[in-house]
C-alpha cells in the first residue's frame, strides 16, 4: 500500500492511529533515523480535495508555530489513495495534560493558542476562497432539525429562540481561513512545554467568530483558564461585545443541534452531548446572557494568572 511513497524506503515502522473523528486513515511512521512523520490516506476520489488542504497546511506552516507541517503529497497504494506526509508534532495532547498543571500555567498555554488562531485567521484570503454564501441558512436549518427530533431537552426554548432572533449577528466579520476544529483536543504540548496544532482536515473559510464556540464543548469541561486565556490574548484583551453576542448564537444552535449530529453515534455519544447542551444552558443562563459565567468568574481573578 505504501510501496508508490518513495519516502517509504527510509521507514522503519508504520502504526495505524485509531483516534478522532476523521474519515482518513492515519498513521504515525517512524524512520530509520528516528523522524516521526504523519501519514494520512484517503479515497483517490478525493484528490482535489485532500490538494486543497495540502497547499492550505502549507499556507499555516509558513506563519512559525509548531504544528505538522507538510513534507510531501502524492498519489499511492496503485492510485487508489492519495496521501499526504507531515511531521509529526512530539508531545503529549493538550486535553490530558491540562487538568495537571497549575491555572496559571493553563491560562499562560491558552493564551499561547489564542496567539496562534490570532495568525491564522491572518492569511491572506485568495480571491477564489472567498464564499459566496453565509452559514446563517445551514444553522437554521440544523437547529430546525433538532427542533423536529424526539430528542429535545427541558427547557431550550429560550436557546432556540436566541438563535433565530440574532442569526444576523454571525457572518458579520471579514471571512478568513480557519482551523476548523481549534480545541485542545487538536492541540499538542510539546516537549519544550508550548502548543503544537494538529489536524486540520476541517479547515474552512468563513467567520473567525465561529471558531470559539468549541470552547464551550470541548474547552470549558478541562480548563476554565485556558478557555479563557485563548479569548484574551486573540482579542489582545479587549474583547468586543459582538464577539459575544456572535458565540452565544454558536453555541446554543450548536448546543443543540449536536444532540441530534450524535444520534448515529449511539445513546453514549448523545448523552455526552445532553449533557454539555446542559453546561451551555447554565452558563450563559438559558441565553438571558452572552457572556458566559465562567469568564465573568475568571475576570475577577485574572490579575493572580498573569503574575
Amino acid at each position: 500500500m505504501f510501496s508508490d511513497i518513495k519516502a517509504s524506503e527510509k521507514w522503519e515502522s508504520v502504526e495505524p492511529i485509531n483516534k478522532g473523528w476523521s474519515s482518513d486513515e492515519k498513521y504515525f511512521v517512524r524512520t530509520f533515523s528516528d523522524e516521526h512523520l504523519l501519514l494520512r490516506l484517503a479515497n483517490i476520489d478525493r484528490f482535489e480535495e485532500k490538494k486543497k488542504e495540502y497547499e492550505i497546511i502549507e499556507k499555516y506552516a509558513a506563519l512559525g508555530f509548531p504544528m505538522s507541517s507538510p513534507i510531501e503529497f502524492g498519489v499511492c497504494n496503485n492510485h487508489n489513495s492519495v496521501y499526504m506526509l507531515l511531521r509529526w508534532v512530539d508531545g503529549s495532547d493538550l486535553e490530558v495534560v491540562l487538568p495537571k498543571l497549575s491555572e496559571e500555567e493553563q491560562y499562560k498555554l491558552g493564551r499561547e493558542a489564542g496567539s496562534i488562531l490570532r495568525k491564522i485567521h491572518s492569511v491572506p484570503l485568495d480571491k477564489e476562497d472567498i464564499p459566496n454564501t453565509t452559514k446563517k441558512e445551514k444553522k437554521l436549518l440544523q437547529l430546525a432539525r433538532y427542533e423536529e427530533s424526539d430528542l429535545r431537552i427541558p427547557n431550550d426554548e429560550t436557546a432556540i429562540r436566541y438563535v433565530k432572533e440574532n442569526i444576523n449577528q454571525i457572518w458579520k466579520q471579514p471571512p478568513v481561513y480557519m482551523h476548523g476544529d481549534f480545541h485542545p483536543g487538536n492541540l499538542i504540548y510539546t516537549d519544550d512545554s508550548s502548543i503544537g496544532v494538529i489536524d486540520f482536515n476541517r479547515w474552512e473559510v468563513g467567520d473567525p467568530y465561529e471558531e470559539f464556540y468549541k470552547l464551550e464543548s470541548f474547552g470549558t469541561e478541562i480548563s476554565i483558564p485556558y478557555c479563557v486565556g485563548q479569548i484574551d490574548a486573540y482579542f489582545e484583551d479587549s474583547v468586543p461585545m459582538d464577539f459575544w453576542t456572535a458565540n452565544a448564537v454558536y453555541v446554543a444552535q450548536a448546543a443543540l443541534f449536536s444532540i441530534k449530529w450524535a444520534e448515529p453515534f449511539g445513546q453514549h455519544d448523545i448523552d455526552g452531548m445532553v449533557s454539555r447542551a446542559k453546561r451551555a444552558l447554565a452558563d450563559f443562563n438559558d441565553f438571558k446572557c452572552v457572556v458566559p459565567n465562567w469568564y465573568n468568574k475568571r475576570e475577577v481573578n485574572k490579575i493572580d494568572l498573569l503574575h
